[in-house]
């Protein structure tokens, strides 16, 4: 039976991310997306023109997602301490990019939750250092939960942060 011709970008982007997590993006070929996103690899070719072009692709993709996301996620959590945690629980398991796609995004990214969770804890200098350290946290406990680790709760960390 032949492939389909089409699937859709998030499909795409979820095997080319698959295997950079895996295996790193060497292992990145248009066949080796093909087989896992279940497209022909000429098509995948056809697409995005070069394997560099799929991968950046991938985390112009993978960006524009968190970003939409984020928006969301600001616009759902009110103002308070438990506002941020509501964000930021919003924000748990986007699959944020592996380090190294895009830096220059990432940091706009991260001023921007930062500047929101300062508005949440208070404002003032006292808030952007509260900010700070509880995306610190929230970042390490993303990844820690990855490992099937257990962490403090955000609710906690919060109320110290903001007591």
């Amino acid at each position: 039976m032949a492939r389909p011709r089409s699937v859709p970008d998030a499909t795409v982007h979820d095997a080319v991310l698959s295997l950079i997590r895996s295996k790193g993006e060497k292992a990145v070929t248009f066949s080796a997306v093909a087989a896992r996103a279940g497209l022909a690899a000429s098509s995948l070719a056809e697409r995005h023109g070069s394997v560099a072009g799929m991968i950046s692709d991938t985390y112009a993709g993978v960006w524009s997602r968190i970003e939409s996301a984020t928006e969301a996620a600001v616009a759902g959590a009110a103002q308070g301490p438990k506002g941020a945690v509501v964000l930021l629980k919003s924000l748990g398991g986007l699959g944020l990019p592996p380090v190294g796609a895009d830096p220059e995004r990432a940091m706009i990214w991260r001023s921007r939750i930062e500047a929101e969770l300062a508005l949440r804890l208070g404002g003032g200098s006292r808030g952007r250092e509260s900010a700070a350290v509880l995306f610190a946290f929230w970042q390490g406990q993303q990844m820690w939960q990855l490992a099937g680790a257990k962490t403090a709760r955000l609710k906690d960390v919060v109320r110290r942060l903001s007591g």
